[in-house]
């Protein structure tokens, strides 16, 4: 059965390939060659046609491709009240590559301003697509993660219990601003919690004195504080992911530590869950997906240019299916394409034929229809 509202059978992530015009107007921008407007204006054109290529193919929800974003999650994160971006001493490690060497501090009390200037982003795509404008931000957990109890003043908060309430607070805002700015489709990046059903990962927790079963709970908290901004109409899902930077990786595990609590306990309508290696485990966890939720299975991969069969997905399907029912099922690649500016080591051209034969596999399993578009 196809569906009309999110998620859709057929889905994606979020992020895309930067396009060469971007690349080069932020390289330009970075030495103050070009003005924030002229930017900003070859992003629009860009993120214009890229909106068109997605509609073209037969996506039902488009974005923006993060294209006006260097992180995934550091541009929407510095853009709160008490939170800046800074320099560190290493970049993050991932698994034979390394990240610039960028992070986070809390220097203040943290709020979601009015004017954050992803909701001028949101509202750029939604005046241009006609297909359902996805709008991705970071999950609320991604400002404790990383940097923990170190990255935030003491003086501003003694007491990590007031740090998470004051975050809740801000997101539960954000999500109602974005709803209020016309966003029925919202997404919650959700790395950590992923992170959290690997042993290295828990060590690396417990080595800074977090308890990673306690960790799980406060973060739950933190999604339902989020979702608790939700407007009329809203759906809202959550992408779950062991690390995605220049087809590398992070962390490994399969989702059985963390299954009960994400899909009974985290209020979201769906979960987009990385299923494209071993790394992530069986689909013996989806046996908890409730009845009112979805899950779409990142069973293609977004890390190579090779494009799997359609065949092979459609046994992947079939193999899911043997723990949840199909129609509480979907298909996307099992990330975005460019988690980061500098993107997976893959084509445009082969981001695009992955996109593309997720449509086609959806057609084919949930006997999708596609209205918008000249898809060929």
């Amino acid at each position: 059965m196809s569906r009309a509202a999110p998620p859709f059978r057929a889905d994606q992530v979020g992020s895309l390939l930067r396009t060469a015009p971007v690349k080069a107007a932020r390289t330009r921008r970075a030495t103050s060659e070009i003005t924030p407007a002229e930017l900003a204006a070859v992003e629009d054109a860009e993120i214009a046609k890229l909106v068109a290529r997605q509609e073209a193919i037969g996506l039902k929800g488009v974005t923006d491709g993060e294209f006006r974003r260097s992180w995934w999650h550091y541009d929407f994160l510095a853009g709160l009240d008490g939170v800046e971006l800074v320099s560190v001493a290493q970049g993050l490690q991932f698994k034979g590559t390394t990240t610039k060497a960028e992070g986070l501090h809390v220097h203040g009390k943290v709020d979601f301003p009015a004017d954050h200037p992803m909701l001028g982003h949101f509202r750029f795509l939604k005046s241009i697509a006609r297909a359902t404008p996805k709008m991705t931000i970071p999950s609320p957990t991604a400002l404790h993660y990383r940097g923990g109890r170190q990255a935030i003043e003491r003086a501003v908060y003694p007491e990590m219990e007031a740090f998470f309430a004051d975050l809740g607070r801000a997101y539960a805002r954000a999500v109602r601003a974005f709803g209020e700015a016309g966003c029925t489709y919202l997404q919650l990046d959700e790395v950590y919690v992923a992170y959290l059903c690997d042993p290295a990962q828990r060590a690396f927790l417990r080595d800074r004195g977090e308890d990673p079963d306690r960790l799980l709970h406060i973060y739950a908290d933190l999604v339902n504080a989020a979702v608790a901004g939700r407007t009329p109409g809203m759906t809202i899902s959550m992408h779950l992911c062991r690390g995605n930077f220049r087809s590398t990786w992070m962390a490994e595990g399969g989702y059985e530590p963390v299954a009960d609590i994400l899909f009974n306990r985290m209020g979201v309508d769906a979960y987009f869950m990385e299923y494209d290696s071993a790394r992530a485990g069986g689909f013996e966890p989806l046996r908890l997906l409730p009845r009112n939720k979805h899950a779409v299975l990142g069973i293609m991969t977004s890390k190579t240019g090779a494009l799997e069969s359609k065949d092979q997905l459609k046994r992947r399907l079939d193999e899911a299916a043997k723990f949840t029912d199909l129609d509480r099922l979907c298909l996307s690649p099992q990330c975005g394409f460019a988690s980061t500016e500098e993107g997976n080591l893959l084509a445009e051209e082969e981001q695009w034929a992955k996109l593309r034969r997720c449509v086609e596999v959806a057609e084919e399993v949930w006997a999708e229809t596609v209205t918008l578009g000249n898809r060929r």
